[in-house]
């Protein structure tokens, strides 16, 4: 097999037709598998048991540029209650990660500073805003002090996880969910100090039968701003809740990506903040080697497919089609052809892809065939190569850079090289894409 590779300078591929991942009758809406954040953001935190390593610089925006900005190397000097630093030591914790040595200090100074930052999961975001949580509560006041919002019931029970693994030294704090299905008698009043739920229940329980003194609350914690506002009615309700609370409460906004409908969520919920920021993907994408091959059809694609791994050696390959039915053909067709094929779509439980994932981890299969519910936060340090099976399209059929860079940041990471193939259907136009911002130097692959 003859290999030529020719040098060209494109973006994402696109063109005014919008076919870029419609491939022969796969081009049903229905069968399009859509990212559901909520569950990708749980199986995230289902899937990690430690931090990641995340190599992306931290970009400090001070509510004051004249006051001193501090970081910390170690837990020691954040001078912690001692149950504390035992329940931080406990759960893993060497020493703060990059997030945690600016975020930590801030979300514990005196008096109190507000807060919004964009994190991934698996960057220690969680255990930050837990400790801050920990560190601000009085356990002799036995009413709520601090309430946590989490967009799903899923995720409120991860974030208690982590708390009651924090506080495993500290039992005089006491937990309670806010969350459909914990019923309370009315007019009860609580004495957990930290509340966590999801913002319709927490609403209810703040104003409607006034569970808990909104004036009371010491902090205020929004987890997961982007899959928030992604859900119906949880912007509205989670405002209501902030307008409730004292102006001296601490507000602690987190999120993934910072959208502009995020980042006007956040202005609005925040006041005077400190912004933390991680620079964009794309910009660590040095070490991704990026390919495209032209094909006529599906079956051209795969043909291309089975050429590219006669030709390289592959550890592990993260496959990203377009939809379920695109998937399940190419992982069947890949199967026959004596690969070892892991399939990952939309319509499994999170528990199922959790295992899915865990198996392709430990290497009991060598390729994983998935949707864009694995174009995010997956990190698998044997992935050398990601290919595009289909290239990823907005809602409207438009290129979706942002999901590209996702899809490709699967491989490249832990400070190995990796290399990315794109599958494009000949007759599109290889050019400049749109979204100037996002320029990669691309080579052709003719076989």
């Amino acid at each position: 097999m003859f290999v030529m590779l020719t040098a060209g300078t494109a973006a994402y591929v696109t063109d005014s037709t919008s076919a870029a991942a419609k491939t022969e009758g796969d081009n049903n809406a229905d069968d399009d598998d859509k990212e559901d954040k909520a569950a990708q953001s749980l199986l995230n935190k289902m899937i990690r048991n430690n931090l990641v390593s995340n190599t992306n610089q931290v970009e400090v925006l001070q509510r004051d540029p004249n006051s001193p900005l501090y970081s910390v190397k170690s837990f020691e000097e954040l001078r912690l209650k001692p149950q504390l630093l035992h329940g931080v030591y406990g759960m893993g914790f060497n020493r703060p990660s990059k997030i945690q040595e600016t975020a930590l200090p801030m979300m514990l100074a005196e008096p109190p500073q507000n807060l919004i930052a964009q994190s991934q999961s698996g960057t220690g975001k969680t255990a930050a805003f837990v400790l801050a949580m920990l560190s601000h509560v009085d356990p002799n006041n036995k009413y709520p002090q601090c309430l946590c919002v989490s967009p799903t019931y899923e995720l409120a029970l991860q974030t208690g996880k982590v708390i009651e693994q924090m506080g495993k030294h500290y039992p005089e704090v006491k937990l309670v969910y806010a969350i459909r299905g914990n019923k309370l008698q009315r007019g009860m009043k609580l004495q957990e100090q930290i509340v966590i739920g999801t913002p319709g229940t927490m609403l209810d329980w703040c104003s409607k039968f006034k569970f808990i003194d909104p004036k009371k609350i010491k902090v205020f914690v929004l987890d997961e701003a982007d899959v928030m506002i992604a859900t119906q009615g949880h912007q509205d309700q989670s405002i209501r809740i902030q307008r409730m609370l004292p102006k001296n409460c601490q507000m602690l906004l987190f999120s993934a990506t910072f959208e502009e409908s995020v980042w006007n969520f956040a202005q609005r919920i925040v006041p005077d903040p400190n912004i933390i920021k991680l620079k964009r993907e794309e910009e660590t994408l040095d070490t991704i080697k990026q390919y495209y091959v032209l094909c006529n059809s599906k079956e051209e694609k795969f043909q291309a497919l089975c050429n590219i791994y006669g030709a390289i050696t592959i550890a592990q390959a993260m496959i990203f089609c377009h939809t379920r039915k695109t998937a399940g053909w190419l992982a069947g067709e890949l199967s026959r052809e004596g690969h070892q094929v892991a399939l990952l779509s939309g319509e499994m439980q999170v528990e199922q892809r959790a295992a899915v994932i865990e198996r392709f981890r430990d290497g009991k299969e060598k390729v994983l065939v998935t949707t864009n519910v694995c174009a995010r936060g997956i990190d698998v340090e044997q992935v050398s190569v990601v290919i595009n099976f289909d290239l990823p399209v907005d809602k409207d059929g438009n290129p979706d850079n942002e999901t590209y860079l996702h899809r490709i940041g699967r491989t490249g990471r832990f400070g190995k090289r990796g290399l990315a193939i794109n599958m494009v259907d000949s007759k599109m136009k290889i050019h400049k894409s749109p979204y100037r911002e996002i320029t990669i130097s691309m080579c052709h692959i003719v076989f």
